[in-house]
């Protein structure tokens, strides 16, 4: 599903910050957004930071800003969610625009879902 927000060209490193440094940058926050309670994983694309021989999906890392693309868990408020995602960014880069894309929501399974009726 393609949200009018959503970029569709792949996001290179941030021009001025050293391939390798936007790499590992973007791969902890990749972690810390992962590690969040209301985050069930980082949607896979198309937001993502192109590099080299890998790719780090869910996580864009600009000059200005961090965009961030997630699969949230079912039942959390959406603004929770996104509250969570930019804590997480904003220990790693404090003071950065972060935006937060919310892909999908990730239901109960089919045992768990009984128990919600």
């Amino acid at each position: 599903m393609t949200h009018p927000a959503h970029h569709t060209h792949p996001t290179r490193p941030a021009p001025g910050r050293d391939t390798g440094e936007v790499g590992r940058l973007a791969g902890r926050i990749a972690t810390a957004v992962a590690d969040c309670p209301a985050v069930a994983a980082l949607a896979d694309g198309p937001v993502a930071t192109y590099l080299p021989g890998s790719t780090v999906v869910g996580v864009a890392v600009r000059d200005t800003e961090v965009k961030v693309e997630v699969v949230a868990v079912f039942g959390r408020p959406v603004t929770e969610v996104a509250a969570q995602v930019r804590a997480a960014v904003h220990g790693l880069m404090p003071g950065t625009q972060v935006e937060v894309c919310i892909d999908d929501i990730e239901l109960p399974d089919s045992a768990a879902r009984e128990t919600l009726r």
